[in-house]
């Protein structure tokens, strides 16, 4: 979790530094992420939202690769084979009927991977989060759909999305169970799912989890919250936050001391500078796997944008204009 949260911290600067591009901030998330991927096994597959960016930080994917994406370097775009973890899904929602999905084709080959599905509460006002859900039920699927309510879909309150008294209510309409947990409580969060990761294991179907949490700073930058919220909340949330509270705990079993706490977030932070040092040191990429990529040939407007890309990018171009080609 400290690991997690130290990543975040320094993406965060990172960013403000114009160094990666929008960086999704998820302080407070942690106890959700952490419990939630240590229910699976090491087949089982994980289809993250942009706001669970760092979880393959947790299947041993290097710190670098995870900020090289970030940079827009194709060092970063994972296989999802080798890590078992699906792309990071930015529109809101389309990862649901993705999880189902595949959740679904790994059963009818005979195999017993559970697919875990991450989404925040702004993605179950989303057409894509229904299909997915009724999609499980109907078909049984061995999936898991975890959505972090943290309260706010950007400057969206959770009462102005739905008049259901808990999100976890909607799994009844798909005829699957509904369970809501305490997002700051990564043992209550990893028993709930260990649970539903099992019970699909076995045939009993799909399982919507509602971990419940509170958005402690911004959605992402440039969004500035106090334009539409009271900070109170945010503050009494970070007083209480799953990282405190999982510490307080862990000192009361006399597992960790203030500065065992010091040490491993000076360690992380050892690891952080090394990653970002080793993610800028990256050779520049081919400008042409943009264009390559994107359609089976080259439309004329691509051939004469990537042209026009590679003569600016030529040695010696730095402050010309190059002319248009005809």
């Amino acid at each position: 979790m400290l690991y997690l949260r130290v990543f975040d911290e320094r993406a965060l600067i990172y960013h403000r530094h114009g160094r990666i591009g929008t960086w999704a901030i998820s302080w407070g998330h942690e106890a959700i992420q952490v419990g939630a991927m240590f229910a699976l096994r090491d087949h089982d597959w994980a289809f993250p939202s942009y706001r669970e960016n760092k979880i393959g930080l947790m299947r041993g994917m290097s710190p670098a690769d995870v900020l090289a994406g970030c940079r827009g370097h194709p060092q970063g775009w994972w296989n999802p084979n080798i890590w078992r973890m699906g792309s990071i899904s930015i529109p809101v929602g389309s990862q649901v009927p993705h999880a189902v999905g595949f959740a679904w084709g790994e059963r009818l080959q005979g195999r017993d991977t559970v697919a875990l599905v991450f989404f925040g509460d702004g993605a179950t006002s989303e057409g894509e989060f229904h299909e997915g859900a009724n999609l499980a039920g109907v078909l049984n699927a061995p999936a898991v759909l975890l959505c972090s309510n943290n309260q706010w879909a950007i400057s969206t309150p959770l009462h102005h999305q739905t008049r259901a008294s808990s999100l976890a209510d909607k799994a009844v309409g798909y005829g699957i169970p509904g369970v809501r947990v305490d997002g700051d409580d990564v043992a209550a969060v990893y028993l709930a799912v260990s649970a539903a990761v099992e019970r699909a294991r076995s045939g009993g179907g799909p399982t919507f989890i509602e971990c419940v949490t509170y958005r402690m700073q911004a959605h992402a930058f440039p969004d500035d919250p106090s334009v539409y919220r009271d900070d109170a909340d945010a503050e009494a949330a970070r007083r209480d936050e799953c990282l405190v509270r999982y510490e307080r705990y862990l000192q009361r079993l006399n597992l960790l001391t203030p500065e065992m706490a010091s040490r491993f977030r000076e360690e992380w932070m050892t690891r952080m500078a090394a990653a970002i040092t080793e993610a800028e040191a990256l050779p520049a990429p081919d400008p042409s796997l943009v264009f390559d990529h994107t359609y089976e040939r080259k439309t004329p407007a691509m051939e004469r944008d990537l042209a026009r890309l590679k003569a600016l990018q030529a040695p010696g171009a730095e402050g010309k204009t190059p002319g248009r080609t005809p």
